[in-house]
C-alpha cells in the first residue's frame, strides 16, 4: 500500500500568510490531506470554506498549547488547570467536528519549580482519561507524542516514547494512541529500527522531517527516510505520515519526496 502523506499547514506553505490559503496550496501540491497545530485562534467558518474548497483531509490538529507567551508548552499536565484544560479541550471538539478532523493532539506541558514531575503525570493521567472518553464520543482519536526535550522544548513532560507508553498504558482506555515523531525520536533515541517496530502497537499517527536541521525528509541528514518508508510498509502501518518540517526553500520545490516515498 503506497504511503500516505499529509503537509502540516503550520509548518509548511508559509509563502501564504494566512493558514486559510494553505489549504489550497496543499491541494494544488497534491496533498489529500493536511494537519496543523492549534486553530482554535482562527475564525472557524474560513478554515471550513478553505478546507472544503480545496477537497482535503483534516487528519490532525494541536489540542489548545496554553498561553505561549508566558512559556506553557499545553496544559494538560498541569495541576491546578484542570477546568481550563476541559474549557479548551471543549473549543478544540467544535473545530474538530466542523472539519470533520479524525486524531487530536493533546499537550501536555513541561515541568516547572512550582511541581514535580510526579504529580504532573498523576494530573496528565486524569485528564487523558476524561479527553479520551470525551473525543471517543465523536470518533476522535486522542493522541500523545513524545516531544524531545533536548532542542525542541527543554522540562517537557512526555519525551520518550517509553514514557508514553507507560502513560497510554496506565490511563487504559482504547482511544488513547502514540504520536510519533521520529525528529523528537531520532534525537532522544536513535536505533529507529528498534524503536519503531517497539512503538508501532502504540502508534496512531506518524510524523517526519529531516534531522538536524528539520527540513525535507530526503534533504541531506541523519535518516533515510526511503528506507524509513519501505519499513513502516513492511510493519504493517497503514495510517497518515504528517510531513511537518520547514521547507528549505519554496515548499513547493521541494516536494519530490512525496512522490519518490510513495513509490518505495
Amino acid at each position: 500500500m503506497p504511503a500516505k502523506f499529509a503537509a502540516n499547514l503550520s509548518w509548511m506553505f508559509k509563502e501564504h500568510e494566512l493558514l486559510a490559503d494553505r489549504y489550497k496550496a496543499a491541494a494544488d501540491a497534491g496533498f489529500k490531506a493536511v494537519e496543523s497545530a492549534d486553530l482554535t485562534d482562527l475564525p472557524l467558518e474560513t478554515l471550513v470554506a478553505a478546507k472544503e474548497a480545496a477537497g482535503v483531509e483534516q487528519v490532525l490538529m494541536n489540542g489548545w498549547s496554553g498561553d505561549m507567551a508566558k512559556g506553557d508548552r499545553g496544559v494538560a499536565a498541569v495541576p491546578g488547570r484542570e477546568a481550563a484544560f476541559r474549557d479548551s479541550l471543549e473549543k478544540s471538539i467544535t473545530y474538530c467536528k466542523a472539519l470533520k478532523c479524525s486524531r487530536m493532539h493533546v499537550i501536555a506541558g513541561r515541568i516547572t519549580e512550582a511541581h514535580s514531575e510526579e504529580e504532573m503525570r498523576k494530573v496528565y493521567v486524569a485528564n487523558l482519561r476524561y479527553a479520551s472518553a470525551r473525543l471517543a464520543e465523536f470518533n476522535i482519536l486522542a493522541l500523545i507524542e513524545p516531544i524531545n526535550s533536548k532542542t525542541a522544548i527543554p522540562n517537557y513532560l512526555l519525551d520518550t516514547v517509553d514514557k508514553a507508553m507507560s502513560i497510554i498504558d496506565e490511563v487504559g482506555h482504547p482511544n488513547l494512541k502514540m504520536q510519533l515523531d521520529l525528529y523528537h525520536t531520532q534525537i532522544m533515541h536513535g536505533d529507529l529500527t528498534a524503536t519503531i517496530k517497539r512503538c508501532l502497537p502504540y502508534v496512531g499517527h506518524i510524523q517526519i522531517s529531516q534531522i538536524p536541521d528539520r527540513h525535507e525528509p530526503d534533504s541531506p541528514g541523519e535518516v533515510n527516510y526511503a528506507y524509513i518508508i519501505t519499513l513502516l510498509e513492511r510493519e504493517g502501518y497503514e495510517g497518515y505520515i504528517g510531513a511537518e518540517y520547514t521547507p528549505a526553500g519554496r515548499t513547493s520545490d521541494g516536494l519530490a519526496w512525496v512522490h519518490a516515498y510513495s513509490m518505495t
